[in-house]
């Protein structure tokens, strides 16, 4: 299916519109509908026509996203545009130099028009901090968009851009795409290069994007991925999106054996499947996980200790109360404990490794939980059961990071209450291009679309 991103580009390539032209109905479309939904923590207005009229200027193309206005979530850099991160601190930050990420979008010839909303350092389930928000569902504004790319996800969802920048720790461009009834992937962290990570071999986190359709996705990914010496992990090779011609192996699970799920997600997830089957053919599996929710405990928090003790020492009072819990239980954790879950990690890693020998797509729910009151700050509960901790409502995505495997999240429908939902479609890692081409066929048969806000 031909997504609206592509659909724009190809428009603009033809010169059929201007590239101010589609900047200036990107800012309209904000100027509308921004003020009640709040995706947006700064407007770059002048900054956007400036690029936009510099590129009608040009005779030639400039890339696969020439003139696609695009919005950045705010934890992400950007050269002369503000970059709060989301937090009090840097509130009238300006970086000088673009990160890597949306340097490859602007010489892919994206215009950046905003920077999206983002909880303190992308840490809180619900899309809000001391600057802004909350950012509001647009299938109902009272409820949370989701964390921590929930601007992103809302931009997507009202029109208001056909493709945004995210990032992704434990499920924070999964979560509000499936909120919001739009697409999201999370690709093998090294796909999308991070030199300016500090800690180089990390991979429990990368950016991503979020779009209508899986064919925006894969466009998006075309234009941004490639290597860089300075990310050790950067990954060198794109391989090919041919995929076999027979019908997928499909193996589905509702909860990895372990994590909590909340009933009114396990019945659309269910129908969901249901499709799978009836297309494709779709069986219950998947790898032994018994062990990766204390694994993520173990590795997340001295992870947010390192980046962020320095300003939990100078700053501590001015943090939210998310981000202090988190640096704080990151001091807990012995070098022992660390080493114990790497290997865990690792031999869950390779778990997965043999699954997927077996299997081409793994499925399961995008979020555990159907959208909750804004005025509610965390997930302590899932069907009447407490959750040990503030994230513990995550782990059927965040289970998927520990090991880096690509992500597609796509529409699956509407829960009892109309609300949307989606499904992680998670391939082998490395096989971001096979993954995408078999979520498109997926998509197109199973009519696994962008659902419209009311």
């Amino acid at each position: 299916m031909t997504g609206a991103l592509r659909k724009l580009r190809d428009a603009l390539a033809r010169r059929e519109i201007t590239a101010r032209a589609a900047v200036e109905a990107s800012l309209a479309a904000i100027a509308r509908r921004d003020p009640a939904l709040c995706a947006f923590l700064t407007v770059s207005a002048e900054t956007a026509r400036a690029a936009a009229d510099a590129l009608d200027a040009r005779k030639d193309i400039v890339g696969p996203l020439h003139g696609v206005p695009v919005a950045i979530k705010d934890l992400a850099d950007t050269a002369g545009i503000r970059t709060t991160y989301g937090s009090m601190l840097y509130r009238d930050h300006v970086p000088e130099t673009d990160d890597a990420v949306v340097d490859r979008l602007k010489r892919a010839g994206a215009i950046v028009v905003g920077k999206t909303m983002t909880p303190e350092f992308g840490f809180g389930a619900v899309c809000v901090n001391d600057l802004a928000g909350p950012t509001r569902n647009p299938f109902d504004p009272a409820l949370t968009s989701g964390g921590s790319s929930g601007g992103s996800a809302v931009a997507v969802a009202a029109g208001m851009v056909t493709l945004a920048h995210g990032t992704d720790f434990g499920g924070s461009v999964r979560t509000p795409a499936s909120f919001c009834g739009v697409t999201a992937l999370r690709p093998t962290p090294g796909r999308l290069a991070n030199p300016a990570r500090a800690l180089g071999w990390d991979m429990l986190a990368t950016a991503g994007f979020i779009a209508g359709s899986v064919d925006d996705l894969a466009l998006a990914l075309e234009a941004a991925a490639g290597p860089d010496p300075r990310d050790p992990l950067s990954l060198r090779d794109f391989p090919s999106a041919a995929a076999s011609a027979r019908a997928p192996r499909i193996a589905w699970t509702e909860n990895f054996g372990v994590a909590p799920v909340a009933r009114a997600v396990r019945a659309p997830f269910r129908a969901a499947v249901a499709k799978l089957d009836a297309e494709f053919g779709a069986r219950a599996a998947h790898p032994d996980c018994t062990r990766a929710i204390e694994t993520f405990h173990a590795l997340r928090p001295p992870l947010i200790r390192q980046a962020y003790l320095r300003h939990y020492k100078t700053h501590g009072d001015e943090l939210t109360r998310t981000v202090r819990w988190w640096i704080e239980r990151g001091a807990e954790t012995k070098a022992a404990d660390w080493l114990a879950a790497e290997a865990e990690r690792t031999a869950l890693y390779r778990r997965f490794l043999a699954f997927f020998d077996e299997w081409d797509v793994l499925v399961a729910p995008a979020a555990s939980v159907l959208p909750w009151p804004n005025d509610v700050g965390d997930v302590t509960e899932i069907d009447g059961k407490a959750l040990p901790t503030l994230i513990d409502y995550l782990a059927v995505t965040f289970l998927v990071s520990l090991v880096g495997c690509p992500v597609v999240v796509v529409p699956a429908g509407l829960a009892a209450n109309g609300l949307p939902v989606g499904i992680q479609l998670i391939g082998a890692p490395g096989k971001d291009a096979v993954l995408l081409a078999l979520a498109a066929r997926i998509e197109e048969a199973c009519g696994f679309r962008r659902i419209e806000p009311p």
